[in-house]
């Protein structure tokens, strides 16, 4: 009898990546137009920037770009976030960084699930920012225990889907066979249902506390709430949605628009109004607000010194505003973004001479002509054109841009502040593993690309 080899987890996930995006377009049709809107774009651009393309192919990003992804969930307890983290795992994702929301007025903190290395994002970069509901936030006792007892009940897990993990884990991975399987019971946890598993009545009483809140706790799983391509221009993309029949958000989240654009933008269409039975009215249907559609730039990944000085930018420009960006003031928004930012470096040159981003360096054919150097500076490599430098592309989430898409998404209602309440220790104790460094891990992809450029030019770095 012949056994089958295990799958990589990085062509797991990439299947999973598939199959969640084409489940999600049939679910919300607007997600195909979008998708159909970022596809022209994309090609519009490389063939109009010829630089950009040369810059994809250079670092491989070019065969990524149309299977990049990132998805989004909220979960409500701490069993929930430690099962999908064990689920994740098998498609080669773990947990990077904390985000906490509730200074934002959103009741979450989260993290995002991801490959960790060059090469398994190149693959697939798929990625899952995922949520924790803080239920210790409500305020009204009787309310937070119903909540939990709802979330007590349900199980967002299909019973097979828990059986391949655990096989998973004991086996050490996952045969074709299995793979399959496992694709298929993993993407029901994320499917959307039309029924909710509370009252009417119930649901009002959640959803007034906040909207999150009933989006979590009133139905039977966490429901993918948007699921994101990535776009070479995103200002064309936001200009072009209306044509398209997609009402975009009044402002793109994150830095202004640059010649070298930097960690990550993102706009979103407004979330759709979706019909759904309660568990007293089941043949009447009432209304659920929570998917919508998101699309994304990225950008470089910036070192702690450029996060420094981003964020110093973005709280000025915020501060001068005075008010939450929104319809009344994009303009003003974007004039005030783009004389703060005028600051920060707009040329790779700038970025790298200053320290601001992260980098990985490839080896040139004119270095390999010439290898065998011996000791050598990294600027004399890069002067004589036998090193190339590229900016290495920000995998990750930024706070304030999470929090400015889930309050355009959720109405004023999310406009209550819960203040100052991060709790990573509680986090990470849910999720029953510390969350990774992302910086941490762009300083090891640029160390491991300088390690090969050692090997491949026979020199050794001083």
């Amino acid at each position: 009898m012949t056994v089958q080899p295990f799958i990589s987890p990085d062509l797991i996930r990439q299947r999973f990546s598939k199959a969640m995006s084409d489940m999600y377009r049939k679910e919300v049709p607007l997600y195909g137009a979008l998708m159909e809107l970022v596809e022209k774009t994309n090609r519009d651009v490389l063939a109009r920037q010829p630089d950009i393309a040369r810059q994809l192919n250079s670092s491989g990003e070019i065969e990524r770009l149309d299977r990049e992804r990132h998805g989004a969930i909220r979960v409500g307890t701490a069993s929930e976030l430690a099962t999908l983290a064990r689920l994740f795992a098998v498609m080669g994702m773990q947990p990077v960084g904390y985000y906490d929301l509730t200074p934002a007025g959103v009741p979450v903190h989260s993290t995002a699930f991801r490959a960790v290395h060059e090469e398994a994002l190149q693959v697939s970069p798929f990625r899952v920012f995922t949520s924790l509901l803080r239920l210790e936030l409500i305020e009204d006792p009787a309310l937070r225990a119903f909540a939990e007892s709802v979330l007590a009940k349900r199980s967002i897990f299909t019973a097979a889907a828990l059986q391949l993990i655990e096989l998973a884990e004991t086996a050490g991975g996952l045969n074709a066979t299995q793979a399959e399987e496992f694709v298929l019971q993993a993407l029901e946890t994320f499917r959307w249902h039309h029924s909710a598993t509370v009252s009417a009545a119930q649901y009002q009483t959640l959803s007034a506390q906040h909207r999150l809140i009933a989006d979590v706790v009133a139905f039977k799983g966490p429901h993918i709430n948007h699921l994101t391509p990535r776009t070479l221009d995103i200002d064309i993309v936001q200009a072009q949605m209306p044509a398209h029949g997609i009402t975009p958000k009044a402002v793109i989240e994150g830095p202004p628009r640059r010649q070298c654009p930097i960690l990550l933008r993102q706009t979103s269409f407004k979330a759709l109004d979706e019909p759904i039975a309660f568990t007293d009215q089941p043949e009447t249907r009432g209304s659920h607000s929570a998917r919508f559609g998101e699309i994304e730039q990225r950008g470089a990944a910036l070192t702690p010194k450029g996060r420094a000085l981003y964020d110093r930018l973005l709280n000025a420009a915020r501060d001068e505003l005075g008010d939450f960006p929104n319809e009344g003031n994009a303009a003003r928004y974007n004039a005030l973004m783009t004389r703060h930012f005028a600051e920060f470096p707009d040329s790779v040159a700038g970025m790298r001479e200053q320290g601001l981003a992260y980098f990985r360096y490839f080896p040139t054919a004119k270095g390999l002509a010439a290898s065998g150097l011996g000791e050598v500076s990294l600027e004399d490599l890069l002067r004589e054109d036998y090193v190339k430098a590229e900016p290495l592309v920000y995998e990750d989430f930024l706070p304030v841009s999470a929090a400015g898409i889930f309050q355009s998404n959720l109405g004023d209602a999310a406009q209550a502040h819960y203040g100052e309440h991060s709790n990573r220790q509680a986090f990470e104790q849910a999720l029953g593993r510390s969350t990774l460094d992302e910086l941490g891990l762009y300083a090891e992809t640029q160390q491991r690309s300088l390690e090969d450029c050692e090997k491949a030019l026979a020199v050794k770095l001083i």
